[in-house]
């Protein structure tokens, strides 16, 4: 066997590993995407994620940045993520079709202590050097990711009860350094998502409805609807890194849009009473295939990362996501007496902005600060208990050690502050006729642990 067959056949053993290790792993972030790809970049708030060489996590951010490492690496990422965010003053009305009166019926969770789930994101990378300026390497990661729950009796409980949405992303990618200023990279990625979303029906409204008066006490006679479907898209990555001079570096990443069409099913629980009477009646609310198409968006990054002395060194980064594509949460049924299921979200284009410093006193020890403002997508008129999202503040710090020339070891902690999000979902959107509308304010907050190890061989 050949050098360079040797090394793809180490690609693909360490390929095997990344796989193995990485269960889908869902996060609450900003929008539902997932940064927590680095623990090496954690540190300074993703300041470096498109111009890093520490390691090659950042190969997720610009795929170039692989052409500035020897040898071969693997490396492993673990993000934990904690998110904290109450529900409070919650109130809902019933449509005036039904009688109007508050939801709940002095039943209803008007107050949630947390909604938010903690996770496990990891994220695992391989890298070879087949040649003297090319490098193949494979990254296995989830960059995209939502959990959230509430209880059956909630007073929101007709807009979201469980939503969960999990990615895995394989990506195959190669990097070149063209000469001592340039290097280029290039990826394919395949993507694979899955959705699981559950929400109460109001059958007392339905059945109470003047238009199809079955009888029914609006709020006291629901049922359930859960969706679970999943797909696979591709998609691809570009990068590229100037040097103009020793100590600079300007990074520039892209990763393109994949379109999903999750295919699944829809299955409904009528509860008791009146929801068997309106499934009859007018052939809805029967289990059946179903589909939701929703264009993961693509993002832009663009840093620069510029050397003080030998130990200092002060990084930026800006990042594009086109959320724009993401206007409504549309549900089709193979059922032809159902009617779609539509949320709308109209979100809007985001940013995303960094600084960043590390402070290198010895070889075998870096230490890491950071700052960053996260641009919530999500606007206030259409924010939704599925994803309360709302802008984001970070602030970082992080330190790697080298015990061995072959290992590395990160740790990073990221605090994320937000605003207090408030919903407000009224009436005068049709799609609430049976939701009924829903106020309340979201207090969040978000921790973040990222451990990463490296090996080079």
């Amino acid at each position: 066997m050949g050098r360079s067959q040797a090394r793809l056949r180490q690609l693909f053993i360490f390929s095997g590993l990344a796989a193995a290790t990485l269960s889908p792993a869902v996060s609450w972030a900003a929008g539902f995407a997932i940064k927590e790809q680095s623990g090496s970049s954690q540190g300074h708030s993703f300041a470096s994620a498109s111009t890093g060489i520490e390691d090659i996590s950042t190969m997720f951010f610009n795929p170039s940045l692989m052409a500035f490492h020897e040898g071969n690496q693997f490396v492993a990422v673990g993000s934990f993520v904690i998110p904290q965010s109450e529900f409070e003053n919650g109130s809902g009305n019933f449509t005036p079709l039904v009688g109007g009166g508050a939801i709940g019926n002095g039943t209803g969770f008007t107050g949630l202590d947390d909604i938010g789930k903690d996770a496990l994101v990891p994220a695992t990378y391989a890298m070879i050097s087949p040649a003297e300026n090319v490098r193949l390497g494979l990254a296995v990661t989830s960059p995209f990711g939502l959990v959230t729950s509430n209880p059956e009796g909630w007073v929101g409980r007709y807009h979201a009860l469980d939503s969960r949405l999990t990615t895995l992303n394989i990506s195959p990618t190669a990097a070149f350094k063209v000469n001592d200023y340039l290097a280029v990279g290039v990826g394919f990625v395949a993507q694979y998502a899955n959705a699981k979303l559950t929400n109460a029906i109001d059958f007392g409204s339905i059945g109470g409805n003047p238009l199809l008066p079955l009888g029914g006490t609006p709020g006291a006679e629901d049922g359930r609807a859960r969706l679970r479907a999943d797909d696979w898209g591709f998609g691809f990555t570009l990068g590229l890194t100037v040097t103009p001079m020793e100590g600079t570096r300007i990074g520039l990443g892209y990763r393109s849009q994949i379109a999903q069409t999750l295919e699944g099913d829809a299955d409904f629980d009528l509860g008791s009473g009146v929801g068997n009477t309106v499934s009859a009646v007018t052939g809805q609310f029967v289990s059946s295939d179903a589909q939701a198409s929703v264009t993961l968006p693509e993002q832009v990054t663009i840093g620069l990362h510029q050397d003080i002395t030998d130990e200092l060194a002060i990084m930026a980064e800006v990042q594009w996501t086109h959320w724009s594509r993401f206007q409504e949460l549309r549900i089709e049924f193979d059922n032809p007496s159902q009617a779609d299921n539509v949320t709308l979200e109209s979100w809007e284009n985001a940013w995303f902005f960094a600084l960043g410093g590390t402070y290198k006193p010895t070889p075998d020890w870096t230490f890491k600060l950071g700052v960053a403002f996260d641009q919530s997508p999500v606007p206030d008129s259409t924010r939704t208990p599925r994803i309360p999202d709302q802008d984001r503040y970070w602030i970082s710090g992080g330190v790697s050690y080298d015990p061995y020339e072959w290992l590395s070891v990160s740790l990073g902690y990221t605090h994320i502050f937000l605003p207090d999000a408030d919903i407000d979902l009224g009436l005068e959107d049709s799609n609430n006729t049976f939701r009924g509308s829903l106020e309340g304010t979201y207090e969040a907050s978000i921790d973040i642990i990222a451990l990463q190890g490296k090996i080079t061989f």
